[in-house]
């Protein structure tokens, strides 16, 4: 593997904090998408106590080659108990914003938006205070799937376009490009008072101007958060690092999200969809919205 630059290292984290939140979440057997996706910021969040929890998991039912997640293993059954675990998982961590992904399921005829609905429901429950995101699949384009989800009212909708259209096939083989922009939009249309959210990986091999162009698509479907991170090889058997982006670049690109008018740009070498996700409680103080 190539040899990483000095801008992607990361501080070893306080393993008392990361030990305790390790184990909430095998006491209630639940799933993060930080260590099965083998997030390279799992010390800092554990250490900040708070986790991306991966619901229906772990296994997925697409083999995107840049993913960690395991696709070879045959997706098990929906568990009734799983939304009450998670909700006893944000209670114990007194979080006060949690983010919900999940693998895909396409085996699913909803894609696991019921499976949502219930954590939603379930997080509320006893923990009314905390703002939820859910990081969403593509769900096949279901978009009756994906009303069953907004209805929920979850604080955030987000789902990653992960790369530039040229790349696609490629990055995303079970992706599509068009569906993905269709799916932001959709979400403004169908509850414009969520704050809706993508992101980017970078360093596959697309050019400055690539990236520019998915970043107006975004905006013109009114999309209001970007994440830009750079694309880490999790093992041999994944895509390679094509680049290592320089800090410059991603500050370059954050200026230009902010002159389109993206409420937040997050974008940083070690930025991924999740990382830092608590601070859109500021900027919902700073942009509110209301269903009424």
């Amino acid at each position: 593997m190539t040899v990483k630059p000095d801008w992607l290292r990361v501080k070893a984290p306080q393993w008392e904090r990361v030990g305790s939140v390790k184990e909430i979440l095998r006491d209630l057997a639940l799933n993060t998408v930080c260590e099965e996706a083998s997030c390279p910021n799992i010390g800092e969040c554990f250490n900040a106590g708070t986790a991306t929890f991966l619901i229906m998991g772990p296994a997925c039912t697409r083999a995107c080659p840049y993913c960690d997640i395991d696709f070879e293993k045959t997706p098990k059954a929906i568990d009734p108990t799983e939304p009450e675990r998670l909700a006893e998982a944000v209670r114990r961590m007194q979080l006060n914003h949690v983010v919900i992904t999940s693998v895909n399921r396409d085996d699913l005829p909803d894609g696991g938006a019921s499976q949502f609905v219930r954590c939603i429901t379930a997080i509320r429950e006893v923990s009314p205070q905390t703002t939820i995101e859910v990081l969403i699949p593509d769900l096949c384009g279901n978009w009756d799937a994906l009303e069953i989800i907004l209805q929920a009212q979850p604080e955030v909708l987000n789902h990653n376009t992960e790369t530039i259209p040229r790349l696609y096939r490629r990055v995303r083989p079970q992706g599509n490009y068009d569906r993905t922009l269709e799916l932001m939009r959709r979400s403004r249309e169908l509850a414009p008072w969520v704050y809706t959210k993508s992101g980017l990986m970078v360093g596959l091999g697309e050019t400055d101007a690539e990236i520019r162009a998915v970043m107006a698509d975004l905006r013109a479907v009114d999309c209001d958060i970007l994440t830009l991170g750079q694309y880490l090889q999790p093992s041999q058997k994944h895509l390679n690092v094509a680049e290592f982006v320089t800090p410059e670049q991603f500050d370059a690109w954050k200026q230009f999200g902010e002159e389109l008018g993206f409420l937040q740009v997050v974008s940083s070498p070690l930025t991924r969809s999740s990382y830092h996700a608590e601070q859109v409680r500021e900027l919902m103080q700073r942009y509110p919205r209301s269903r009424f």
